[in-house]
């Protein structure tokens, strides 16, 4: 089937990334964080400020103190494949990328 080409020029030249992989597991920590109501909400369950909170989606990583309350609240909520693995995985990323 060929498609006029002013239709495939109508298409997006770039998918955005979603929070979420095929299976429902977040692909980040902001897509983590976005599974709550809202910041103050995950600020909430993990025991800390709003503030480190909203630092924490916006560097892409959770700081380590946390990382046993944020199991335990995925756990609750039943987000599937929030570990410490995954954690240490997306704060190696983040501190990749920013050495970049």
């Amino acid at each position: 089937m060929n498609e006029h080409p002013a239709s495939i020029s109508a298409l997006p030249t770039s998918i955005p990334a979603l929070p979420t992989d095929i299976s429902g597991l977040p692909t980040s920590v902001s897509g983590l964080i976005d599974r709550w109501q809202s910041i103050g909400a995950f600020a909430a369950d993990v025991g800390c400020g709003y503030e480190a909170a909203r630092q924490m989606r916006r560097r892409g990583r959770i700081a380590p103190q946390h990382w046993p309350h944020v199991v335990a609240a995925s756990r609750r909520l039943g987000i599937a494949g929030v570990s410490y693995e995954w954690l240490a995985g997306c704060a190696a990323a983040a501190m990749q990328g920013e050495a970049a």
